[in-house]
């Protein structure tokens, strides 16, 4: 069973820090391209991207101390869970709010199966994360983890944080009664699964494994509901910029009419029990259906079937529009629309022990940064 605990936060204010909450956060490290960095950090001398994107991470513990010596950190008196509302336009243009629990959770290796990833890591990655770890220990990013319970309870009154990112709205209410803090983290029920974060994870449980210490024992993570209505996974539409090989056989090709969104209908309509995407090029649209796939969930994914054509100079993009432009314009030879895979493939996949394909899943928004630090004392 999953073990999660409360915490005594280190948080901004923004007071000592001469800067609105919407001013001091960023979004997770792996996301922010060259120009959002500058924006970000133009904004204010203590946003958090300071921390989360250095040039060595040797530097980012130097600004931590002296962050919390100024007062522009500073540390809840009581431990505590939190209640956390995203409120936010998809891509999809639907205005929804994501609801979860923000907790520490004790790190497993995968194989014991208390915490399943669904995605690969990259050691590079990793090894930042890591030493970004060693060097502030504290966990700065949360990870973002699917479970089966209910979500935390509504709270009363107006949120101890509120800050817009990005166009989404995050809301935080403390939740520090014992008695409810217990029951709230009694709701969690597991699996759970590792949504966004895997890098963060990893490094979370390759320095316990090094430190073997109860404090290091723990990572931050805002849990999900499976059963959230404002819980969606977006597709990671392909970008090609090379030409791609010609289907295989096994393929049935229907050339599409219409509008992007008619051929997202249409691809949408296809069945479940085999992959389909619909391609993009110069010649218009076609929906290609891959039949006869052997294997279970992962082989019969969208993703995973791109994936079995070794396509070349692939980019992402969760936006259908910016792939049609992105051929219209010439920058790119194809691209290829997906569906997202379901809550439900998510979690057989990963309690299966597989992993799918990079960029196999968007869990828009990405999670914040910045709201709420755990500090590696407890």
């Amino acid at each position: 069973m999953a073990e999660l605990k409360p915490f005594r936060a280190l948080r901004y204010d923004p007071a000592a820090a001469g800067a609105p909450l919407d001013q001091l956060v960023a979004p997770p490290y792996d996301v922010i391209p060259d120009e959002v960095l500058q924006s970000l950090a133009a904004a204010s001398e203590f946003n958090i991207v300071r921390l989360i994107r250095p040039h060595e991470p040797e530097l980012a513990a130097e600004r931590f101390a002296d962050w919390q010596a100024r007062g522009v950190l500073v540390r809840e008196e009581r431990p505590a869970v939190w209640r956390l509302e995203e409120e936010f336009v998809g891509p999809d243009g639907v205005r929804r709010t994501r609801v979860g629990l923000v907790a520490r959770v004790r790190v497993h290796p995968f194989d014991e199966g208390v915490v399943f990833p669904h995605e690969r890591t990259f050691e590079g990655p990793m090894q930042m994360r890591l030493r970004l770890i060693r060097g502030l220990r504290t966990k700065v990013s949360p990870v973002l983890m699917l479970h089966a319970g209910a979500s935390p309870p509504v709270m009363p009154g107006p949120p101890q944080l509120e800050a817009t990112l990005g166009g989404s709205t995050s809301r935080l209410w403390r939740i520090d009664d014992p008695a409810l803090v217990a029951e709230t983290i009694a709701a969690v029920r597991g699996p759970l699964v590792i949504a966004d974060g895997h890098h963060r994870y990893t490094a979370s449980l390759k320095h316990f494994q090094e430190q073997g210490t109860e404090e290091t024992a723990f990572t931050m993570a805002t849990l999900v509901s499976r059963e959230d209505p404002g819980l969606e996974i977006f597709p990671t539409h392909r970008l090609v910029s090379v030409d791609p090989p010609p289907l295989p056989g096994g393929f049935t090709e229907a050339q599409l009419e219409g509008d992007v969104h008619a051929c997202l209908d249409r691809l949408a309509s296809a069945g479940r029990d085999h992959p389909a995407f619909v391609r993009l090029d110069g010649d218009g649209a076609v929906l290609a259906e891959e039949r006869d796939v052997e294997g279970g969930t992962l082989e019969r994914l969208d993703v995973s079937s791109l994936d079995r054509l070794g396509l070349e100079g692939v980019g992402y993009t969760a936006f259908a529009d910016e792939a049609v432009r992105a051929v219209e314009s010439g920058d790119v030879r194809a691209a290829f629309l997906v569906r997202a895979p379901t809550i439900e493939q998510v979690e057989d996949v990963a309690t299966s022990g597989l992993v799918m394909p990079q960029k196999s899943t968007y869990f828009y928004p990405k999670l914040t940064t910045g709201l709420l630090l755990a500090p590696l004392d407890e």
